[in-house]
């Protein structure tokens, strides 16, 4: 059984246009656009290209040829991608086509298609004026997309020069209910790259803008503390006007922690002995600016059920006053990061070491 997400139809009143079926179109990892497309049996290609297309911006991507043992190629490309909020890159220059482009080759439009595929990474945007890269090693941010729809298309080049456009043809996300989801946010900076398909059958690749949220990257319980280290995404404001604080299910009870930041990096400990003195019970923890209180959680995972997938224990903290407390700090079925702690019933008066 396969799903199906829609986009728009683009390009009304124009004659239906090709599309190349793909091999393979993903985007993996929430970041990693993979296409592979067969080349035209007849098209007796020299070069391709695959090209991203949103109004009058365009990135293109080299395709590599991969021949086949039944003799035909196959055309793949692999780039990471990255979220932009800056304006979108121009289609300078005679040699490029104009993204919308009813007039002149309107039978060979580029078309909504999305890419989805596997192989060597071909990723510099050679037509490009800024000269956007697209990430193929270590260190690279990936090729920068703005938040829309983004259309994808193949480009021919033939042995006389000649060059045709096809559309790629949508493929159906498989309806899977395992541990790992199968469209997931970008797990560094959380933007969302979905593949859709346009109502005319076509693919395309739809950017979705990080969202105002403070990830959890780890919690580690120790003998002393829980400590708790993340990421502000999207941040409304300078890191400094964020505060770092629990809150009593129920109760309203508010506690705050001084937070150490770098910056959009945060680390604090959990103020367990004040928390402990309010009587314990259930807190959740958050970040705080104004009015706005933003839960701490694990959202930029493609794990379903993450309160299933990480596990923990529960734990003996030994506070600075000798006194101990039964901690424990866990991942809700949504994701945040919550903790329950209670004086530790039966533990001798005063935790002094004794030598």
């Amino acid at each position: 059984m396969e799903r199906l997400h829609t986009a728009p139809a683009f390009g009304g009143g124009i004659p239906p246009r090709s599309a190349l079926r793909p091999v393979h179109l993903s985007v993996l990892g929430g970041r990693t656009l993979n296409v592979a497309v067969p080349a035209p049996p007849s098209a007796g290609v020299s070069a391709a290209r695959l090209e991203l297309v949103r109004g009058r911006s365009a990135h293109r991507l080299p395709l590599e040829a991969e021949p086949q043992a039944d003799g035909s190629l196959l055309l793949t490309a692999t780039t990471a991608l990255s979220f932009t909020d800056g304006p979108p890159a121009r289609k300078p220059g005679p040699d490029r086509a104009p993204a919308e482009s009813p007039g002149r080759d309107a039978d060979r439009a580029p078309a909504e298609a999305p890419a989805e595929g596997a192989g060597p990474a071909g990723s510099q945007d050679t037509g490009q004026a800024t000269g956007e890269a697209a990430a193929r090693g270590p260190g690279r941010p990936g090729l920068p997309l703005s938040a829309g729809l983004w259309r994808l298309a193949v480009v021919l080049t033939g042995a006389d020069g000649g060059e045709t456009r096809t559309g790629v043809a949508a493929v159906g996300l498989p309806a899977a209910d395992g541990p790992v989801a199968p469209v997931s946010p970008d797990p560094v900076r959380g933007a969302l790259f979905r593949l859709m398909r346009s109502v005319d059958g076509f693919a395309v690749l739809r950017v979705r803008p990080p969202a105002h949220q403070a990830e959890l990257d780890t919690f580690a319980l120790r003998w002393d503390r829980v400590t708790v280290r993340g990421r502000l995404i999207a941040p409304r404001g300078p890191a400094a006007s964020y505060t770092a604080q629990a809150v009593r299910r129920g109760g309203g009870a508010v506690v705050g922690a001084p937070v150490e930041w770098d910056g959009d990096t945060f680390a604090f400990d959990l103020p367990l002995a004040t928390m402990a003195a309010r009587k314990g019970g259930r807190w959740d923890v958050q970040l705080q600016r104004g009015r706005t209180g933003l839960r701490i959680a694990r959202r930029l995972t493609d794990l379903r059920r993450r309160d299933q997938v990480i596990r923990t224990s529960f734990r003996i903290v030994a506070l600075a006053d000798g006194s101990l407390l039964r901690v424990h700090a866990y991942i809700t079925p949504a994701g945040a990061l919550a903790v329950s702690c209670a004086a530790f019933e039966g533990a001798p008066g005063g935790a002094e070491e004794r030598v």
